[in-house]
């Protein structure tokens, strides 16, 4: 990005993606963001809203001080709410929410409260899908989408994990250049290895938050946008990107340690590693093979 100018072409994109979650004119709309967010992408969605004849409103939360000993990225829970009551009403008054922290609600604690306003229980729903917006009350999502997700039952996971050179740590926004080898017991990584800086620096990473949870395995699952392209971390700053377009790469198998709302653990530790080249096989089908989406799904 050259400069955080408002052009039309991107409240033309907004107005797109809030016309698929079924944003109609005099519905209301809550727009979340805090003190450090980007403020290009909350005026764009205010605009957005706006041309659409919504009714948006602005929730405002102070950054919070980051109480970790390292830098907190790519969580999906973000803690700027902090369990504030009138915040999490506000939410759940609203008819939709555009989230725009830092961090993302997706994992965040308060979350099942805010979607228990909606008409749909995702409880006991461990694998959903995401496809880059939500017109289904009760339902969140990311943009862009085309992943589904799998969070496993507790006690499920067990195994070796090898990624290769060219997969990708996005918590760290890297390209890997050396293999890391994970061990997992009962959901838990018990052993991480490897030779050179990737490695070493996962590693420390897990071991600074002083919390078991950020070891566990949070959600797995794989890539179907045909549009979203694996070299696109390479193209923009640090800052400029979290990485939502190479989760959803199609072929990549996604693997998530850290916080798993659905098994009710919550941590700040988390990392997302896509993985290319691939095969899934479910119940005896394989839907992935090499990295490439099998035609299986009708």
């Amino acid at each position: 990005m050259q400069a955080d100018r408002i052009e039309a072409k991107w409240i033309d994109a907004f107005c797109e993606v809030f016309e698929r979650c079924a944003v109609k004119p005099g519905d209301t709309a809550a727009i979340l963001s805090e003190t450090q967010s980007r403020a290009l992408n909350v005026h764009i969605a205010e605009l957005a809203l706006l041309r659409m004849g919504a009714r948006p409103f602005h929730v405002v939360l102070p950054t919070p001080r980051n109480r970790q000993v390292v830098p907190v990225r790519s969580t999906g829970a973000s803690e700027a709410i902090q369990k504030l009551g009138p915040v999490v009403t506000a939410l759940q008054q609203a008819g939709f929410v555009v989230d725009c922290t830092i961090e993302g609600l997706m994992h965040a604690p308060e979350t099942p409260d805010i979607l228990k306003a909606g008409d749909v229980n995702m409880e006991g729903a461990p694998t959903v899908g995401v496809w880059g917006w939500t017109d289904k009350p009760g339902t969140l999502a990311h943009w862009p989408g085309g992943i589904v997700v799998s969070f496993p039952k507790s006690g499920g996971v067990n195994g070796r994990l090898v990624m290769a050179a060219g997969d990708i740590n996005l918590t760290f926004k890297r390209y890997l250049t050396s293999a890391v080898n994970m061990v997992i017991k009962d959901d838990y990584v018990v052993e991480l290895t490897g030779e050179g800086a990737d490695a070493e620096m996962m590693k420390r990473y897990l071991a600074a938050w002083g919390d078991r949870e950020a070891y566990a395995v949070s959600h797995v699952g794989w890539g179907m946008n045909p549009n979203a392209r694996y070299e696109a971390l390479a193209m923009y700053d640090l800052n400029d990107t979290n990485g939502t377009e190479i989760r959803a790469v199609s072929g990549n198998f996604l693997f998530s340690t850290g916080a798993n709302e659905f098994a009710g653990r919550y941590t700040a530790g988390h990392f997302d590693l896509p993985m290319f080249g691939t095969t899934i096989t479910l119940d005896g089908t394989v839907v992935i093979r090499d990295g490439e989406v099998l035609d299986v799904f009708g």
